[in-house]
């Protein structure tokens, strides 16, 4: 087999992983309100900072989709295209794996980055329901759910880290795109375990039923 078959099924599996990102993201996790592990662990994400579902979890997310995948494209197409579309797939879904926590965990570095956490913040904090694409705007595009923020209002108990100072305020590198709002503990913390169990219900509720957390609960 030449090499071009293989690589046009490796780029249709990278291309096949950001789609299947928009629809988990959209009608698994969100739409689902917490019914079924992905969707409570993806709402469980949005409901404290620093939440994310374990390697585990993934790994065997990786593992179901390659048992599935593999022998249904290859009876079809045959076994090497079969694995270059799997390895597009799995390696897409760990780039995109990468780049949403590194979002949460690490400032922008370049216009991809800052549009990024702008589309995605959004989506933690101001629309639910709306910009599902972590790792591109194209999806949301298509099905009329890409809405541009404006500057992004980020209740301060939720603050990623990268974006506050050591004194506890927003960092003024990033006061265009983001304000910070509400009371409460801020920085370090503004950890589930050190807020009050009603703010945590509250974030809780909020995230389960596809609200905005509240500014100052």
């Amino acid at each position: 087999m030449s090499t071009l078959p293989l690589v046009s099924a490796f780029f249709v599996g990278a291309i096949g992983w950001t789609l299947a990102e928009y629809l988990l993201h959209r009608f698994l996790m969100h739409a689902m309100r917490g019914r079924g592990m992905a969707s409570r662990e993806h709402l469980t994400h949005h409901a404290r900072r620093d939440y994310f579902a374990s390697t585990l979890d993934k790994g065997f997310f990786c593992l179901v989709v390659t048992l599935v995948m593999v022998p249904v494209v290859g009876a079809v197409m045959g076994w090497p295209i079969a694995v270059a579309l799997q390895v597009g797939f799995i390696g897409a879904y760990l780039t995109y794996e990468w780049i949403h926590r590194r979002a949460h965990t690490h400032p922008p570095t370049n216009t991809y980055g800052r549009w990024l956490r702008r589309h995605h913040f959004h989506h933690h904090f101001g629309r639910p329901l709306d910009n599902h694409g972590v790792s591109t705007p194209v999806w949301d595009k298509v099905f009329g759910t890409d809405v541009e923020p404006g500057v992004i209002r980020v209740p301060r108990r939720m603050a990623m880290r990268w974006l506050i100072t050591p004194e506890g305020e927003l960092d003024p590198r990033y006061a265009a795109d983001y304000v910070l709002v509400g009371t409460g503990p801020i920085g370090a913390a503004a950890v589930t375990e050190r807020l009050p169990p009603e703010v945590v219900e509250l974030d809780t509720r909020a995230a389960f039923t596809n609200v905005p957390p509240p500014e100052a609960p």
